[in-house]
Order: structure tokens, then sequence, then C-alpha cells
């Protein structure tokens, strides 16, 4: 049996599983189960798998947003044999036609003829059944009959296809095998130091992002700690029921991207009573879904400290699907801490040279500032390289590469498996970035980088001082690449803001962000394009995609270009 199964049963079936348990419903029907009911749940919707013919090494893809139906399922698949997928979800904008072709080919491409279906989306049975997919309720499944005892699982079987963010017309999938995950979830919770009878989590994230679903679920559910779940619709339609969440269950553990940072900050800053929450057990906030904001995290902490919030619980990390989840943290009850570089030798020559404390450049634009991320994880190796695969020194600027047991062994597309790793078991991440004292620092994605007069620019330096700019929404600023590769490469500047549809007040922002921008890396963007509230495309987790944003408004960029 796989070391994950075994632990994720003992922990069920042993004293912590009795105790301790998983909180949803919350803020209108907040119901708990122990792990000890949520694996009687899962012996249950097993049974009926089995029953219905699932074996091992099938591939079962989940289609539901309440916490208190997934945790109960994806253990039950797992209990079965078989991988989990969680696929995309339709919001209520979604072409339901267009989305059902997609899963089409999502489930063909991981090999599945089942989808397990639950609330809130029980409502799409129709449509499945139009496009002849198949398809289970996992109400129904949860009234079989238990199974007596999981199905013997080795460690290179797959638990996990986890979707990548990007288009599900192309659909990619992470294979994270048995091994993978429970090499991860153990090195996380080893490093973040947990104590299982008195760690309290509290999560908003969704199960169909690694985060939600790995860190902030299959964690909890393998080692017995007491969970805090609610959907990101309950969040969005609240955000301070997190902060009052927290202060509820006297929480010590939560995470988030960066956006939801900036949006808490801000409401708590509004908030007149300063009794009105009580932050003071919190001592790990998450960081690490994209390169850190440093603006969304300073707002959080300085809203935060009134209602007794450590700064120092503030959590910096580097992680992505590719390794399982985490593949480095930075030290404990440390907070955020910068590492300032002068920009034109990052820039011009790929290195991190740093500025000393009390440097009066410190605060320029001649000084960049990236968040350290921490050592990797026990049972990963990071190394960084050039363009030749030539292993870089401490403070070189190069690719960053992955190794170990967490790493993936690849990916399923639509057009067969594709491997990750070289002949010696590296992975390519795509990230650029460099080591300090073994320490990551990340700088940013390969494929974003902007290359003009010999200068690479880094998008989240414009985005960060387009987003400086009093109207542009926090976190809804992105650079894109125009002409990538050729010797007209420029860039654009795509926001954002309440402000669009006022011409005037728009051309008076276009022109604040095209200042602020040429004054930040002392290039002027090719366009501005302000866009109303909710027009960028995004990822599960909330980033904003940068690829797709230029493709979206190609002909809004060169518009406004002309402008």
């Amino acid at each position: 049996m796989s070391r994950f199964v075994d632990t994720l049963v003992a922990t069920a079936t042993g004293e912590g599983g009795q105790q301790r348990g998983m909180v949803t419903g919350e803020p209108k029907e907040p119901v708990r189960r122990t792990w000890a009911e949520v694996h009687e749940q899962a012996k249950r919707l097993t049974g009926g798998l089995v029953a219905g013919g699932m074996t091992m090494g099938s591939a079962a893809a989940v289609l539901a947003a309440a916490p208190s139906l997934i945790a109960p399922t994806v253990q039950g698949v797992w209990l079965a044999g078989g991988s989990v997928t969680m696929l995309h979800q339709p919001t209520p904008r979604t072409d339901l036609a267009v989305w059902a072709e997609d899963t089409v080919q999502v489930l063909r491409m991981i090999g599945s003829d089942l989808v397990l279906l639950g609330e809130p989306f029980e409502a799409l049975a129709p449509v499945l059944t139009e496009h002849n997919i198949g398809f289970r309720m996992i109400t129904d499944l949860l009234k079989s009959e238990p199974i007596a005892g999981p199905i013997e699982v080795g460690e290179d079987e797959l638990a996990l296809l986890q979707l990548t963010s990007g288009s599900t017309a192309e659909p990619k999938a992470v294979k994270i095998t048995h091994g993978n995950l429970y090499t991860n979830v153990k090195a996380m919770v080893d490093r973040a130091e947990f104590v299982f009878d008195s760690d309290i989590m509290v999560s908003w994230l969704p199960t169909f992002h690694d985060m939600g679903m790995v860190g902030f679920l299959t964690v909890p559910m393998t080692f017995g700690v007491e969970l805090i779940k609610i959907t990101p619709v309950e969040f969005l339609s609240g955000p301070l029921i997190w902060p009052q969440l927290i202060s509820k269950y006297r929480a010590t553990t939560t995470a988030a991207p960066n956006f939801a940072y900036a949006i808490v900050g801000r409401r708590l800053a509004g908030v007149e009573d300063d009794n009105a929450y009580d932050l003071s057990t919190l001592r790990i906030a998450l960081n690490g879904a994209e390169p850190i904001d440093e603006t969304a995290v300073r707002t959080f902490t300085d809203a935060g400290a009134r209602f007794k919030m450590p700064a120092e619980c503030v959590f910096p990390a580097y992680g992505m699907a590719e390794a399982t989840l985490a593949v480095s943290f930075a030290p404990l009850f440390t907070g955020l801490t910068l590492d300032y570089v002068e920009a034109a030798a990052l820039e011009a020559e790929n290195r991190a040279v740093p500025v000393p404390e009390g440097d009066p450049r410190r605060g320029t634009d001649d000084v960049r500032s990236f968040a350290v991320l921490g050592r990797p994880l026990e049972g990963l190796e990071a190394e960084i390289v050039d363009g030749d695969g030539k292993r870089l020194g401490e403070r070189e600027v190069g690719e960053i590469r992955l190794r170990g047991e967490a790493v993936t062994p690849g990916y399923l597309t639509v057009d067969g498996p594709v491997s990750t790793q070289d002949a010696e078991g590296w992975l390519a991440t795509g990230d650029l970035g460099y080591l300090v004292d073994g320490q990551i620092v990340i700088c940013g994605r390969r494929k974003d980088v902007i290359i003009m007069g010999g200068r690479n620019i880094y998008p989240t330096d414009i985005e960060r001082a387009a987003a400086s700019v009093n109207g542009v929404r926090a976190g809804n600023a992105v650079a894109v690449r125009i002409d990538a590769g050729t010797r007209r490469e420029r860039f654009a500047v795509v926001l954002e803001s309440k402000l669009a549809g006022d011409d005037d007040a728009e051309r008076v922002l276009m022109k604040e962000v095209a200042a602020r921008v040429r004054d930040a890396v002392d290039l002027r963007p090719f366009a501005v394009v302000v866009l109303p509230t909710g027009s960028l495309p995004k990822t599960p987790s909330g980033k904003v995609k940068r690829a797709a944003t230029a493709t979206q408004f190609a002909d809004r960029i060169s518009e406004m270009a002309g402008k």
C-alpha cells in the first residue's frame, strides 16, 4: 500500500481522526464532521465506485464545489485505487456547449468516462447527457455499501491529474503519483512545524486549484488537522468572512493569492471597531501562488496589526503543480523578507547585485526588490542554469530547475503523455530567479520577460508601477509583450478601473499610468488599455493571464496605441 493511503487511513481510524475534522457550511449553516466520519463516507463512495466497475488505475473526474462532498469523494477515489481530476467549473457567464466540448476533450485526455457530479452542479446533468458524458451523482454514491478496505496501490500509481491553469481548449494535466503526493505533503507539514492536534486551518481556496486541493484539503485530511473550509464564492460575496472565521475558530494557518490580501487589507482598514476581529492566533498566512506583491502584503499586515495579527505570520513560498505543490518555504516567523538589487545589473547582465540597507538608492527606480522564498523542501533540490544549461553561481539570474521525489514524471496532453524530466531528473520550471544563501528568489516567468534595448524587463515591475496610480484596481494591471522575439518587441499595459467608460477620466488615467511606468522602468508602454471591472482573463487562483490578455485585447491595444 502507498504511504499516502496508509497515512490517510491511519489518521481516520486513529484518535486524531475521531477528534478533529472539517467544518463546512459557514457562515449560514456550519456543520462539523470528524475525519473519521469523512472516512466512513469515503468508504461508501468507494463501495459504489468498485461495484460500478472502477479498478485500480481508473481516472475519475469530479465536478463539485461543496467541500462537504469533495472531501469524501476524492478520498473515496483514492481508496478505490483511482486518480482524481478536478474539472474546470463553469460560471454563470460560461457557454455551456463550449464547456461541455472542452470537458469531453479533458476526459478523453485523462482516459476517463466518468464524472462524479455534486453540488452546486447537479443541474448540469442534462448538459452532460446531451454530450454523452457519463456521470454519477455523488449523493447517490454516498448511499452505497461501504468497501471493507482500500484497494492496494503502489507509490508510482497516479493519485491526481492536476489540470493546469491554461485554456481548457488545449488541456494539459500534471501527473501526480502517490509517491509525489506523500513526499510533498509530509515535507510541507514538517517545514511548517505543524502540530496536528492544535493547528487550525481556514481556507476559501478552490479545490480545482492545487493550493486548495493539496494544501488545504489533502494535507489536513491526511494528517488529521482541524479545517474550516468555505468556497471562493462565499469569500468573494463578503471578503471579511475570512478574518471572521480566523477569529471565530482561533485559526493558525491560512493562504491566499495577492489580490485577496490586498482586498481584505483594505476592508479591514475600513472597520471602525478595533475589537471586531482577533487575529492574534495566526502564525502562517501563506502567499505563493505568484510573485509576491509587497504592497498587497503590507496593506494586509498594516491593517491586521490593529486586530493583533503578527506581521511575521506572512509566509512567503514558492510552489507549482509540477512539484505537487510546494517547492520552498521561507523560514518561519520572519515575515516577508525582500532582497534589494540593482536594476541595471539585473536587466542588462542577469546579475542580482545587492543594495545594502541604508543605501539611498533603496526606494528609487534604480532598485528592484524580490521576496526571499526560502530553501527547497526536504526531498527537493534546485539549481539555476543559463540558456545553455550551464549551472550558475549565487546571485546569477537564470532558469530555475528542480529535482526530487515530489517532481511530476510528466504531463498528459491531448497528443499523449509528455515527460517533464531530463535524463538526470531535472525539471525546467520556466521561472527565472537566483539563489541567495541557498534560498530561492524568483524574478518572473521566462516567457513573460520583455526584452527591449538589450534589457530584460520583468512585467511585475511594470504592473506594480501601474497599480500605484490612483484609479487602477489592485492586482488588476497586466503587462503584455507585443511582437515578442523581434526587433520591434514592445509592451502594453492592460488594466481594470472603475473609471472605464468615462472618456475624459480614461485619458487622464492612461497618461498617469504611462508616466509612472516610464519613471519606473525607463520605457514607455506602446499602449495603455482601460477596461471595466471583471474584464481581465484570470486563472482559478485569481492570477491574471498575460498571454490570454494579449490575445483577447490585441485589437484594443492597437487601437489605443494610436491615441
